[in-house]
């Protein structure tokens, strides 16, 4: 931090003081609660949880009231908080084809094993604004079966059944598995660290980057093959026990894009895969993130790198919200220095040029 005026300590204790007196609002309005936040903000605290790398609905909702609803600052103080967390292992991989189901749809199989479930979604409501919702309106009783137990393949094991579709990559047993929080970020990077990246970088840059590959600037043209969420349970493997011991279930929405065949003269034809997986209901960056998958995985696949979303270094390099946050706004710091050495510079070249141009002016008229 720059405190490069003088008072600039006595300054910025009173720019806090005025932050915590505006934070609070109204004194007459109650103060807003924590479960409050996370139970009718649930898609705000999910975005957080998702993109700050740390699944606690309590806390997210906690840097979401410190943040005054800054997305992007609730992100940066949640990851924050996280960097002083202690670190036991890594869980077993989570099993989404177990997922208790609370929504479930698919673009591709109208009559999908298992049914479509519609859930919760704002997908067929009119996008007017609704005076019930003012306060003190009557809370509506929920729907009866909201989680289905009913067994649901996923559509694209259903298409890896009659090989129409590229086989998921199998995790090797003891291969390691990057991560990005602890290990800095390099390239050419696999598809682990690039979906790591995806999973925590910025939802709007994502979703943007995902209409442009819908529009050409891409290879996708892509079908949404399965978009579920609900309950997956965690295991970890306990050093003392020898086996995975189930630690609790976390709600996640994961998406399957089936995206245009490929093949070759070894190869029959098949469809291939974009793959996004995010923490509590986050469908429209769960999306995003499997156009963008597909999109990056251009030299994999052998094709042509043309379009900003088919670069690896350009996307990675700057998805993370974070780390742009801190560079854009860095501006606004004292650059007094800086700016005064351009500005004497400048000062110095438009003298010159004056000087130049009489010099031009009194030759001219000599030859004249």
């Amino acid at each position: 931090m720059y405190v490069a005026v003088k008072g600039g300590e006595r300054a910025i204790e009173n720019a806090h003081r005025l932050l915590a007196h505006e934070r609070r609002g109204d004194p007459a309005v109650p103060d807003l609660s924590l479960a409050q936040i996370s139970g009718q903000l649930s898609l705000a605290v999910d975005r957080v949880m998702t993109e700050g790398s740390l699944y606690d609905r309590e806390l997210a909702a906690l840097a979401i009231k410190q943040a005054r609803g800054d997305m992007i600052e609730a992100i940066f103080l949640l990851r924050a908080f996280r960097a002083t967390l202690p670190r036991f292992g890594a869980t077993e991989p989570l099993d989404t084809a177990n997922m208790q189901v609370r929504r479930r749809i698919s673009s591709t199989f109208k009559d999908v094993p298992g049914g479509q479930i519609l859930g919760p979604t704002f997908d067929y409501t009119h996008r007017l604004l609704d005076p019930s919702l003012t306060e003190g309106a009557a809370i509506p009783e929920p729907a009866q079966g909201a989680v289905d137990d009913t067994s649901m393949p996923r559509v694209t094991d259903i298409l890896g059944a009659d090989g129409l579709i590229e086989p998921s990559p199998a995790a090797g047993v003891g291969q390691p598995v990057g991560d990005l929080t602890r290990e800095p970020l390099s390239f050419p990077a696999d598809r682990d660290l690039r979906l790591q990246n995806l999973a925590r970088g910025d939802e709007g840059f994502l979703l943007a980057l995902g209409y442009s590959t819908q529009r050409g600037f891409g290879r996708t043209h892509p079908f949404a093959g399965e978009i579920r969420f609900g309950e997956v349970e965690v295991e970890f493997v306990a050093e003392d026990a020898g086996f995975a011991v189930p630690l609790g279930s976390i709600t996640l929405t994961e998406c399957q894009m089936v995206n245009q065949f490929k093949g070759s003269a070894a190869q029959a034809p098949c469809f291939t895969r974009g793959y996004g997986l995010a923490f509590g209901q986050s469908e429209r960056k769960t999306m995003s993130m499997a156009l963008v998958d597909r999109s990056l995985r251009a030299r994999e696949l052998g094709e042509e790198v043309r379009s900003p979303a088919q670069d690896e270094e350009f996307v990675m390099s700057h998805s993370d919200n974070v780390q742009a946050t801190g560079f854009v706004e860095h501006l606004k710091l004292p650059h007094y220095v800086d700016f005064q050495s351009e500005l004497g510079l400048l000062r110095k070249l438009c003298k010159e040029f004056e000087v130049a141009k009489e010099s031009d002016v009194s030759l001219a008229e000599a030859a004249e």
